[in-house]
Formats: C-alpha cells, structure tokens, sequence
C-alpha cells in the first residue's frame, strides 16, 4: 500500500503510451485514485486546457506521460516536438506550482552526447546531438525553474506493452526477413516500462524530490539486445552487427548514453533488475 497514497489523486498525461499503461495497471492493482488523459482530453501543449483540467481536479500528483518521441521526424517536425515537449512541461510546472502539486516528468539518456564513454551521473553536463534531446533538456530545465517539489526521471531504451519500441520493431522485422542488420555502435541501456512504473510510484511514495537516473542495470548495443531477444524466443534469424550510419538515419545519436542508477537505487534500498532479465520477463509475458 502506497504512504499516503491510498487518499492521493493523481493525473497521468499520456494515457495511451507504454509507461503509461504501466502506471494504469499498477494503480488500479494497489486501488490508488487516478484520472488518466490521452491527447484529445488533454493536449498539454495548450495552457487553458491544462489549467481548466488541473485546477477542476486538484491533484497531488501529476505523472506527465506524454511526450513526443519521434527522435529522426523531430529533426523535420521542430515545431511540434517543442510544443509537447518544452512548452507542454512548462504549463504543466507552472499550474503544478501554483495548486501545489507534485510533478513527476520523464527525461532521456538523449540529452547527452556520447563523448563520456563511461555510465552518466545525474551531474554530468548534458549535451544534446539531436533536436529530440535538446527539447526534453529544455523541458527539465522548465520544471527546475518553475518547480521546488518535482521529481524528473531519465529513463532509456524504454520498452513495454504496445509501444512504438525497439522490440515490437526488432520482432516485426524478424518475421518478415530473415537476414538483419542491426547497429553496434549504439550502446545504452534496455529499459522495462513496467520497472520504471515501478520505481517511480515507490520514489513517489518515499517522497523523493529531484533529479535521477531511472533506467534497468548493466548495458548493451543494440545488437547485443537483438541478440539477446533473439537467444530468449528462439529466433532463426540471422543478425548481422552494423555501423548505424549505414541507416542514414535523420538525428544524430549518441554512441554511449547509458546512465548509472546507483543514486535512485541507494536513495530507496534497491536493487534494479539487470535489463537482459526483465527483457526475458517482458518476452515471456507476451509470448
């Protein structure tokens, strides 16, 4: 049972995505009221929506969900990437703050650009190569403007129930080719949907404000998750490591994102899952 949750109201922007599900599921399980709004009930990129909605409700928390995602059409799309997610997140700081509710808002590993080599820490000096990035960095710093009591997550690599991810893609490419090439040179960390809900609601519940790392432990390329999804169903495919400039892809992205977790796992006294296990969990739920 959540601290102080069981009488808590919480929005959750976003509703259709795959951490929002997650969060869904996990709030109905533990009968924790909550309000959940995809785009049509609440664009966030419009301030009179969000301050009508907001205020009607009063809650204590709101989870932001949405987010515009599309790393290469953000490169074309500017304009609507900026307006979910830079001007999205501030509206909803700014009328968080004013009835005194809690943000809970989720940042990317896409915020830096790579040259470390080694896993990020939350005071590692953000440096985005694409626009995508540079948006949701713009994002973070609104809410550390506007708001004291925030919480803002950096999560990487997410995966979940249908999202638009790396393994519903890597699996729809599987059945229809046999032969597949798959990037080397990008390097970060799998991350479950489920896990992140996981963790946020317990950071929620402890009360923990700030900043963190917010992803599964360990790291891989992408051809090293491939292959690991390919191992975990039996896959007959052959995959075949690549330089991902052969995909001339619109964005630039960083080639070594992952993101060290020990400062959200030491604040609540966990441990986070290696991501190659919650992967086989993930597979195994949807076979």
């Amino acid at each position: 049972m959540g601290k102080g949750l069981q009488k808590a109201k919480i929005i959750i922007t976003g509703k259709n995505g795959q951490l929002a599900k997650e969060f869904i599921k996990l709030l109905s399980l533990k009968n924790i009221n909550f309000f959940a709004f995809d785009k049509k009930q609440l664009d966030i990129s419009d301030f009179n929506k969000v301050n009508t909605v907001l205020k009607e409700i009063n809650p204590d928390f709101v989870i932001n969900c949405a987010a515009y995602n599309f790393v290469d059409k953000a490169e074309e799309e500017r304009k609507k990437a900026y307006s979910v997610n830079t001007i999205g997140v501030e509206n909803l700081a700014k009328v968080c703050r004013g009835i005194k509710c809690k943000i809970v808002h989720y940042s990317t590993d896409y915020v830096f650009d790579g040259n470390k080599k080694a896993l990020y820490i939350e005071k590692d000096i953000p440096n985005p190569l694409n626009y995508y990035g540079k948006t949701k960095l713009e994002g973070e710093k609104k809410i550390k403007e506007i708001c004291e009591n925030f919480l803002i997550f950096r999560v990487s690599w997410v995966y979940g129930e249908g999202g638009n991810n790396f393994v519903a893609k890597f699996l729809n490419w599987a059945k229809k080719n046999k032969n597949l090439k798959v990037s080397e040179n990008e390097v970060s960390i799998p991350t479950y949907a489920k896990t992140i809900a996981k963790k946020s609601l317990k950071a929620i519940e402890e009360g923990l404000t700030g900043l963190f790392h917010l992803t599964n432990s360990g790291y891989a390329s992408r051809y090293q998750w491939a292959l690991k999804i390919k191992e975990y169903l039996n896959l007959s495919n052959n995959i075949e490591p690549v330089n991902s400039s052969i995909f001339n892809l619109k964005a630039k992205r960083p080639e070594f994102s992952a993101m060290d977790n020990s400062f959200i796992s030491k604040s609540l006294g966990i441990d986070i899952p290696q991501w190659d296990k919650d992967l086989k969990k993930y597979l195994e739920e949807i076979e």
